[in-house]
């Protein structure tokens, strides 16, 4: 290698070392192995592997990923204070990121240059709804009655911000592509036909996930119409009772069990108390994850040895166990779908699409410039040096371009419920008809109880636990 070219090399070669040490090459699904044990039911082997995680990343990246997941976990093993303190920390972080006006202009440019999994994980719209439902669940379960009430309040009010906040995020990326030096390349290669006809294979099927209206989780608002009917503090609580089991009506198509609930508001604006109930709620399955999608594409105006756009798609899961059975009495009833959350999800991810598609092409022709300007850099002379910055520069696009597939893996795939009379034993069966899973709960002596059931999977044990509510 002569003296010019190794010069010449030299000044790339640094840059280069510094993208690929900066850079994962793997996604957050890959490296995720908290996800076997959890889908197994093996719940101590999950909740050792997320305490770790979650000490370990808790001023990391992650750190408010890992927070959900640990808290998730805790309240499936049934520790509801360390799963609400653990929920309290990732919400102060999430909550902190959403008061920032703007994200700071060297952590883009950092984006930039390296992937979308090395900037901090903010929260979706969802988690931070979920979060807050949750909470409220984990205080009624510890007899803190009151203390739900502001988080049900808290969820009311993010399902609102999120139509607001999604609209700002993608109004603020068409900013940043306006401004971006590389206008020109990002909005041929957004409107380039190839790029157009993979988005249509790849998530065309979201187009076709049942619909609810715009970050509304139906399962927080019938936690909402179940609070304010059973803690009411006057009638303005139950008329806010009445919306809420409405709208869970008009989302689901109804059912008898919400049309009782609504029966069971009009007794309370009488007067009347009702009859001894028994709720039974039921978490079944795991909520989609995200993998990745490459594609290969050209940016036109550049010759380069590699261009690769890696997006995330959403993976769903499966199989979950369909329904519960319910006796109660001498009577059987099943569980009926109060909330999808492939649905939920599926609608957060179609509503962020947009957004993603612009970001990773604009970082795409970003890594792009800067690839083409490192193998400019080895110059025309030596062959030998410009095969080494290009095989390099390759191995960097390679590593660049990885999806950003964090989620919060714990979540259910849905969320149902049945309503029956208390029976005068105060036994219950939950059962799955499907493996003869069977469990006896003794219920509380109060007038409404509630038994919270989950399953993450066809084979793994149901984990049940119960609460009197009044």
């Amino acid at each position: 290698m002569n003296a010019i070219a190794w010069a010449r090399w030299s000044g790339a070669a640094p840059v280069l070392a510094l993208v690929l040490a900066v850079s994962g090459c793997t996604t957050y699904k890959t490296q995720n192995r908290l996800y076997a044990p959890w889908v197994a039911g093996d719940l101590p082997a999950a909740e050792r592997f997320s305490r770790v995680k979650s000490e370990k990343e808790a001023s990391g990246k992650d750190g408010i990923l890992w927070k959900l997941e640990h808290a998730a976990i805790l309240r499936a093993a049934g520790k509801y204070a360390e799963s609400n303190q653990a929920f309290y920390e990732a919400e102060e972080r999430m909550d902190r990121y959403a008061q920032q006006a703007r994200v700071s202009v060297s952590r883009e440019t950092f984006a930039l240059i390296s992937n979308p999994q090395n900037l901090p994980y903010r929260g979706r719209s969802y988690d931070g709804i979920m979060l807050n439902t949750y909470k409220a669940l984990n205080y009624l379960a510890l007899g803190q009655a009151e203390k739900a009430r502001p988080e049900l309040i808290r969820a009311h009010q993010r399902q609102q911000e999120a139509v607001r906040d999604n609209a700002r995020r993608i109004e603020r990326v068409q900013q940043e592509v306006q401004a971006a030096r590389e206008r020109q390349h990002i909005e041929t290669t957004l409107n380039h036909p190839m790029l157009r006809e993979q988005m249509a294979t790849h998530f065309g099927s979201l187009d076709r996930m049942q619909a609810y209206a715009d970050y509304v989780n139906p399962f927080t608002v019938f936690l909402d119409g179940l609070y304010f009917l059973h803690f009411s503090a006057g009638g303005s609580d139950l008329e806010r009772a009445r919306k809420s089991f409405e709208r869970v009506a008009a989302f689901t198509g109804g059912n008898d069990y919400l049309s009782e609930d609504l029966a069971a508001v009009d007794a309370a604006f009488q007067g009347r108390r009702g009859a001894p109930t028994t709720y039974v709620i039921f978490e079944t399955g795991c909520a989609p994850i995200r993998d990745q999608v490459r594609i290969d594409l050209p940016i036109l105006v550049i010759k380069l040895s590699y261009v690769g756009v890696a997006f995330p798609r959403l993976a769903i899961q499966g199989p979950y166990v369909p329904a519960l059975e319910i006796g109660a009495g001498g009577r059987t009833v099943n569980t009926v779908l109060l909330a999808s959350m492939d649905s939920i999800v599926g609608l957060d991810f179609k509503n962020e699409l947009p957004i993603i598609i612009t970001k990773t092409v604009a970082s795409t022709v970003a890594k792009a410039v800067a690839t083409y300007a490192i193998n400019e850099a080895a110059g025309p002379s030596d062959s030998w040096t410009r095969l080494v910055a290009q095989i390099g520069t390759a191995i960097a696009g390679i590593a660049l371009n990885v999806a950003d597939t964090r989620t919060w893996t714990t979540l259910p795939k849905e969320f149902q419920y049945a309503r029956v009379p208390t029976p005068l034993d105060r036994r219950i069966e939950v059962a799955v008809p499907a493996t003869g899973q069977k469990t006896m709960v003794t219920l509380g002596e109060g007038e409404v109880n509630l038994v919270y059931v989950r399953s993450v999977s066809n084979g793994a044990p149901l984990w049940v636990s119960h609460m009197t509510l009044k």
